[in-house]
């Protein structure tokens, strides 16, 4: 069970959609198209488990996307070292075809998530890169437990940052049509992060769907956003903690971090409240909160300030009800999810 203290510590905030490490969970609308219009590319099917893989097609792919890096200006040593032989992988076509099971309740996922197992790891993590950590928060004013939480949701502190080259898994991708234009454009941004010599094209691994290293950038937020903390000259968030640690907080700082805000509160509703007919957008001041009827979880008055909250409630939630502040908005860049951003923020209150 969770602690249900008050969430509102200055460095007591927490993470969550760039996001930063997920494709679209859907295709855009396809455009209408004019008469005599060429046809959409076909879209690969998907293997059934142990059956080998259409490859119809890819090689053309292949030869069109290396003279479309070449002209884009990836020079001919990158282009031959991360697209010379590279296949498709089927893995990632039935990862991507793959619906989920299941859906968890807030409850659920939130005791899987904050586990007291990824409460020790974090706070082992904390401790051990304290020194960084503190230097990373005076830089970009953003509190080293909210990073290192997210370093925890998103790689299990750098546990599983993923074992698929991630040129090769865009690829694949991009060539199967469903989302092409997407993969393609990630694509592309890998290449030019290889080009500029902060990871070989072997070592760019990560997620099926192309998210690298420690913080699971997609490529073209990496391009954004990830920065040379250690000043070796390379942007290395693969290999380099100072590096990848100091990418999430340039993120969240560049998406608005409020410095020595806190992310939330629990709190409790008054009489009547519906949680099926709740309000998510409208802004009140902790003062007009408590004048309504609301409390915190534990009963006591909520803070007579100014400061503004809106409503925040996880998804599937059996009751459970936060009051948001700005800064879960930021995590929710990171991971758009309103149950990853509450979880994350949770986790970081407890990981030091």
């Amino acid at each position: 069970m969770l602690n249900r203290r008050l969430l509102l510590s200055g460095t007591g905030a927490l993470l969550a959609g760039c996001s930063t490490a997920a494709p679209p969970v859907s295709a855009p609308p396809a455009p209408v198209m004019p008469a005599m219009a060429a046809p959409p590319p076909p879209v690969a099917a998907a293997p059934a488990p142990g059956a080998p893989l259409d490859t119809t097609g890819y090689d053309s792919f292949l030869v069109a996307l290396r003279a479309e890096a070449r002209r884009s200006g990836i020079s001919e040593p990158t282009v031959r070292a991360a697209l010379g032989n590279i296949r498709p992988l089927p893995r990632v076509l039935e990862l991507d075809r793959k619906q989920p099971e299941g859906v968890l309740s807030w409850e659920q996922y939130r005791d899987r998530i904050v586990s007291q197992k990824r409460i020790d790891d974090g706070r082992r993590a904390y401790a051990d890169n304290r020194a960084l950590l503190q230097q990373i928060e005076s830089r970009y004013g953003v509190s080293a437990r909210v990073i290192v939480a997210i370093w925890g949701m998103e790689t299990n502190y750098g546990g599983n940052t993923g074992g698929f080259n991630v040129v090769e898994a865009l690829a694949t991708l991009a060539w199967e049509g469903r989302r092409a234009a997407f993969f393609r454009k990630e694509l592309l941004a890998a290449l030019r992060i290889i080009d500029e010599g902060n990871i070989s094209a072997d070592k760019m691994t990560g997620s099926w769907a192309g998210a690298m290293g420690h913080p699971q950038f997609m490529p073209t937020s990496f391009e954004r956003l990830a920065v040379d903390f250690d000043g070796d000259g390379h942007r290395n968030i693969w290999e380099s903690k100072a590096d990848a640690l100091a990418s999430i907080g340039n993120y969240l700082a560049r998406n608005g971090w409020q410095t020595g805000q806190g992310w939330a509160m629990e709190a409790r509703p008054p009489g009547g409240f519906d949680i099926e007919r709740v309000d998510t957008d409208t802004k009140r001041s902790m003062a007009e909160w408590s004048r309504l009827g609301w409390r915190q979880a534990d009963g006591g008055p909520l803070p007579a300030t100014g400061t503004e909250a809106t409503l925040a409630v996880p998804t599937r939630s059996s009751g459970q009800v936060f009051l948001g502040l700005p800064n879960l908005r930021v995590i929710r860049r990171y991971n758009s999810p309103m149950n990853y951003g509450l979880a994350v923020g949770l986790l970081a209150d407890r990981v030091a």
